[in-house]
Protein backbone atom coordinates (compact mmCIF):
# COMPACT_ATOMS: atom_id res chain seq x y z
CA UNK A 1 0.00 0.00 0.00
CA UNK A 2 2.72 2.47 0.99
CA UNK A 3 4.99 1.82 -1.99
CA UNK A 4 2.26 2.21 -4.66
CA UNK A 5 1.06 5.40 -2.96
CA UNK A 6 4.61 6.77 -2.94
CA UNK A 7 5.05 5.91 -6.61
CA UNK A 8 1.79 7.68 -7.45
CA UNK A 9 2.94 10.70 -5.45
CA UNK A 10 6.26 10.86 -7.29
CA UNK A 11 4.52 10.31 -10.62
CA UNK A 12 2.32 13.31 -9.91
CA UNK A 13 5.46 15.38 -9.38
CA UNK A 14 7.07 13.86 -12.49
CA UNK A 15 9.98 12.58 -10.38
CA UNK A 16 11.49 9.16 -11.04
CA UNK A 17 12.91 6.87 -8.31
CA UNK A 18 16.42 7.61 -9.64
CA UNK A 19 15.84 11.35 -9.37
CA UNK A 20 14.53 10.86 -5.83
CA UNK A 21 17.61 8.82 -4.89
CA UNK A 22 19.93 11.49 -6.30
CA UNK A 23 18.02 14.20 -4.43
CA UNK A 24 18.23 12.15 -1.23
CA UNK A 25 21.98 11.86 -1.68
CA UNK A 26 22.13 15.64 -2.16
CA UNK A 27 20.36 16.26 1.16
CA UNK A 28 22.51 13.73 2.99
CA UNK A 29 25.80 15.01 1.58
CA UNK A 30 24.93 18.69 2.09
CA UNK A 31 23.96 18.00 5.71
CA UNK A 32 27.23 16.12 6.14
CA UNK A 33 29.12 19.18 4.85
CA UNK A 34 27.16 21.48 7.17
CA UNK A 35 27.79 19.21 10.15
CA UNK A 36 31.50 19.13 9.39
CA UNK A 37 32.00 22.84 8.58
CA UNK A 38 29.03 24.74 10.05
CA UNK A 39 28.05 26.27 6.68
CA UNK A 40 27.26 25.41 3.08
CA UNK A 41 24.04 23.36 3.22
CA UNK A 42 22.05 25.14 0.50
CA UNK A 43 25.09 25.86 -1.68
CA UNK A 44 26.12 22.20 -1.64
CA UNK A 45 22.61 20.78 -1.90
CA UNK A 46 21.05 22.96 -4.60
CA UNK A 47 23.43 22.00 -7.45
CA UNK A 48 22.80 18.29 -6.82
CA UNK A 49 19.04 18.89 -6.68
CA UNK A 50 19.22 20.94 -9.88
CA UNK A 51 20.91 18.01 -11.61
CA UNK A 52 18.21 15.70 -10.23
CA UNK A 53 14.97 17.63 -10.68
CA UNK A 54 15.74 21.05 -12.24
CA UNK A 55 16.08 24.46 -10.63
CA UNK A 56 12.30 25.13 -10.40
CA UNK A 57 11.84 22.22 -7.98
CA UNK A 58 15.30 22.32 -6.40
CA UNK A 59 14.77 25.72 -4.78
CA UNK A 60 11.48 24.81 -3.00
CA UNK A 61 12.77 21.39 -1.93
CA UNK A 62 15.81 22.78 -0.12
CA UNK A 63 13.87 25.29 2.00
CA UNK A 64 12.67 23.29 5.03
CA UNK A 65 15.81 21.14 5.45
CA UNK A 66 17.95 24.28 5.15
CA UNK A 67 15.91 26.10 7.79
CA UNK A 68 16.17 23.08 10.09
CA UNK A 69 19.95 22.99 9.87
CA UNK A 70 20.12 26.77 10.38
CA UNK A 71 18.02 26.73 13.55
CA UNK A 72 20.12 23.94 15.04
CA UNK A 73 23.38 25.85 14.56
CA UNK A 74 21.94 29.22 15.65
CA UNK A 75 20.83 27.66 18.93
CA UNK A 76 24.19 25.99 19.43
CA UNK A 77 26.54 28.95 18.90
CA UNK A 78 24.58 31.73 20.67
CA UNK A 79 25.09 35.48 20.20
CA UNK A 80 21.94 36.04 18.13
CA UNK A 81 21.10 39.53 19.46
CA UNK A 82 24.63 41.00 19.13
CA UNK A 83 24.85 39.75 15.54
CA UNK A 84 21.51 41.34 14.65
CA UNK A 85 22.53 44.63 16.27
CA UNK A 86 25.79 44.78 14.37
CA UNK A 87 24.59 43.69 10.92
CA UNK A 88 20.93 44.81 10.82
CA UNK A 89 21.47 47.24 7.89
CA UNK A 90 22.78 44.37 5.78
CA UNK A 91 19.84 42.17 6.74
CA UNK A 92 17.28 44.93 6.00
CA UNK A 93 18.27 45.31 2.33
CA UNK A 94 18.59 41.58 1.65
CA UNK A 95 14.84 41.19 0.87
CA UNK A 96 15.05 43.87 -1.84
CA UNK A 97 17.76 41.97 -3.66
CA UNK A 98 16.10 38.59 -3.14
CA UNK A 99 12.75 39.61 -4.62
CA UNK A 100 14.55 41.23 -7.56
CA UNK A 101 16.39 37.96 -8.08
CA UNK A 102 13.16 35.97 -7.92
CA UNK A 103 11.72 38.21 -10.65
CA UNK A 104 14.70 37.31 -12.84
CA UNK A 105 14.21 33.63 -11.99
CA UNK A 106 10.52 33.76 -12.94
CA UNK A 107 11.01 35.62 -16.22
CA UNK A 108 14.37 34.48 -17.58
CA UNK A 109 15.14 31.39 -19.62
CA UNK A 110 15.67 28.41 -17.29
CA UNK A 111 19.22 27.93 -18.59
CA UNK A 112 20.19 31.40 -17.38
CA UNK A 113 19.80 30.90 -13.58
CA UNK A 114 21.37 27.45 -13.87
CA UNK A 115 24.44 28.90 -15.58
CA UNK A 116 24.59 31.75 -13.06
CA UNK A 117 24.52 29.26 -10.21
CA UNK A 118 27.38 27.38 -11.83
CA UNK A 119 29.40 30.57 -12.17
CA UNK A 120 28.72 31.53 -8.53
CA UNK A 121 29.97 28.15 -7.35
CA UNK A 122 33.15 28.35 -9.44
CA UNK A 123 33.91 31.90 -8.30
CA UNK A 124 33.29 31.05 -4.66
CA UNK A 125 35.24 27.79 -4.77
CA UNK A 126 38.28 29.39 -6.38
CA UNK A 127 38.09 32.47 -4.17
CA UNK A 128 37.88 30.48 -0.95
CA UNK A 129 40.80 28.25 -1.99
CA UNK A 130 43.10 31.23 -2.44
CA UNK A 131 41.58 33.57 0.11
CA UNK A 132 43.95 35.97 1.86
CA UNK A 133 43.71 37.00 5.50
CA UNK A 134 43.47 40.75 4.90
CA UNK A 135 41.01 42.62 7.10
CA UNK A 136 38.72 45.34 5.76
CA UNK A 137 39.15 48.79 7.35
CA UNK A 138 36.12 49.66 9.56
CA UNK A 139 34.97 52.50 7.30
CA UNK A 140 35.04 50.37 4.17
CA UNK A 141 33.34 47.50 5.99
CA UNK A 142 30.43 49.77 6.93
CA UNK A 143 30.20 51.14 3.38
CA UNK A 144 30.05 47.64 1.91
CA UNK A 145 27.35 46.36 4.28
CA UNK A 146 24.37 47.54 2.20
CA UNK A 147 25.74 46.43 -1.22
CA UNK A 148 26.67 43.08 0.31
CA UNK A 149 23.17 42.54 1.71
CA UNK A 150 21.45 43.49 -1.54
CA UNK A 151 23.74 41.48 -3.83
CA UNK A 152 23.54 38.44 -1.54
CA UNK A 153 19.76 38.55 -1.79
CA UNK A 154 19.94 39.05 -5.56
CA UNK A 155 22.21 36.02 -6.03
CA UNK A 156 20.02 33.97 -3.71
CA UNK A 157 16.83 34.85 -5.56
CA UNK A 158 18.29 33.93 -8.94
CA UNK A 159 20.31 30.85 -8.02
CA UNK A 160 19.34 29.59 -4.54
CA UNK A 161 22.94 30.09 -3.35
CA UNK A 162 23.16 32.04 -0.09
CA UNK A 163 26.92 32.49 0.35
CA UNK A 164 28.02 35.11 -2.20
CA UNK A 165 29.15 37.74 -1.50
CA UNK A 166 28.29 37.66 2.21
CA UNK A 167 30.80 34.93 3.04
CA UNK A 168 33.94 36.68 1.73
CA UNK A 169 32.65 39.92 3.28
CA UNK A 170 32.30 38.36 6.74
CA UNK A 171 35.59 36.51 6.39
CA UNK A 172 37.30 39.87 5.85
CA UNK A 173 35.97 41.19 9.18
CA UNK A 174 37.94 38.78 11.37
CA UNK A 175 34.90 37.61 13.33
CA UNK A 176 35.21 34.87 15.89
CA UNK A 177 34.02 31.44 14.69
CA UNK A 178 30.82 31.76 16.73
CA UNK A 179 30.09 35.27 15.42
CA UNK A 180 30.77 34.16 11.86
CA UNK A 181 28.53 31.07 12.04
CA UNK A 182 25.72 32.97 13.81
CA UNK A 183 25.74 35.87 11.32
CA UNK A 184 25.88 33.56 8.32
CA UNK A 185 22.98 31.48 9.61
CA UNK A 186 20.86 34.53 10.42
CA UNK A 187 21.35 35.57 6.79
CA UNK A 188 20.59 32.03 5.60
CA UNK A 189 17.40 31.87 7.68
CA UNK A 190 16.14 35.29 6.58
CA UNK A 191 16.78 34.42 2.95
CA UNK A 192 15.10 31.01 3.25
CA UNK A 193 11.95 32.45 4.86
CA UNK A 194 11.69 35.17 2.21
CA UNK A 195 12.45 32.61 -0.49
CA UNK A 196 9.50 30.48 0.67
CA UNK A 197 7.15 33.46 0.28
CA UNK A 198 8.57 34.44 -3.09
CA UNK A 199 8.60 30.91 -4.54
CA UNK A 200 4.99 30.43 -3.48
CA UNK A 201 4.00 33.67 -5.17
CA UNK A 202 5.63 32.75 -8.49
CA UNK A 203 4.16 29.24 -8.38
CA UNK A 204 7.31 27.21 -7.74
CA UNK A 205 6.41 26.14 -4.18
CA UNK A 206 3.49 23.71 -4.21
CA UNK A 207 1.94 21.60 -1.44
CA UNK A 208 3.43 18.37 -2.85
CA UNK A 209 6.92 19.86 -3.00
CA UNK A 210 6.52 21.17 0.55
CA UNK A 211 5.62 17.64 1.73
CA UNK A 212 8.68 16.22 -0.01
CA UNK A 213 10.82 18.97 1.53
CA UNK A 214 9.59 18.01 5.03
CA UNK A 215 10.46 14.38 4.33
CA UNK A 216 14.03 15.45 3.59
CA UNK A 217 14.55 16.45 7.23
CA UNK A 218 15.47 12.85 8.10
CA UNK A 219 18.57 12.62 5.86
CA UNK A 220 19.49 16.14 7.03
CA UNK A 221 19.61 15.06 10.68
CA UNK A 222 21.54 11.93 9.73
CA UNK A 223 24.05 13.78 7.57
CA UNK A 224 24.58 16.51 10.16
CA UNK A 225 25.25 13.92 12.86
CA UNK A 226 27.75 12.01 10.68
CA UNK A 227 29.48 15.23 9.64
CA UNK A 228 29.81 16.35 13.23
CA UNK A 229 31.38 13.03 14.21
CA UNK A 230 33.79 13.05 11.29
CA UNK A 231 34.77 16.67 11.89
CA UNK A 232 36.51 15.60 15.10
CA UNK A 233 38.69 13.07 13.25
CA UNK A 234 39.57 14.75 9.96
CA UNK A 235 42.04 17.44 9.02
CA UNK A 236 39.77 20.46 8.67
CA UNK A 237 41.86 22.17 5.98
CA UNK A 238 41.96 19.08 3.77
CA UNK A 239 38.22 18.51 4.12
CA UNK A 240 37.44 22.17 3.37
CA UNK A 241 39.64 22.07 0.26
CA UNK A 242 37.92 18.91 -0.99
CA UNK A 243 34.47 20.46 -0.56
CA UNK A 244 35.51 23.65 -2.36
CA UNK A 245 36.88 21.73 -5.33
CA UNK A 246 33.66 19.73 -5.42
CA UNK A 247 31.69 22.97 -5.64
CA UNK A 248 33.89 24.12 -8.52
CA UNK A 249 33.27 20.82 -10.31
CA UNK A 250 29.51 21.11 -9.75
CA UNK A 251 29.64 24.65 -11.13
CA UNK A 252 31.31 23.43 -14.32
CA UNK A 253 28.71 20.65 -14.66
CA UNK A 254 25.82 23.08 -14.23
CA UNK A 255 27.17 25.50 -16.81
CA UNK A 256 27.65 22.59 -19.21
CA UNK A 257 24.10 21.39 -18.47
CA UNK A 258 22.66 24.82 -19.23
CA UNK A 259 24.48 24.94 -22.57
CA UNK A 260 23.57 21.39 -23.65
CA UNK A 261 19.98 21.37 -22.46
Amino acid sequence: MILPAMMDFLSGLDITPFQLALAGFGFLFAAFVKGATGIGFATTCVPILVLAVGIERALPLVLIPSLTSNFILMAQVGGFVPSVRRFWPMFVVTPLGLFAGLYVLATADRAVPTAILGAVLIVYGLYAQGRTDRELPPGLARALALPTGFSTGLANGITGSQIMPIMPYLLSLKLSPSEFIQTMNISFTLSSLLMAVGLQRIGFLTTDLAVLSVAAILPVFLGTWIGGKLRKRMNADQFRAAVLWLLVALGVILIGRSVVF
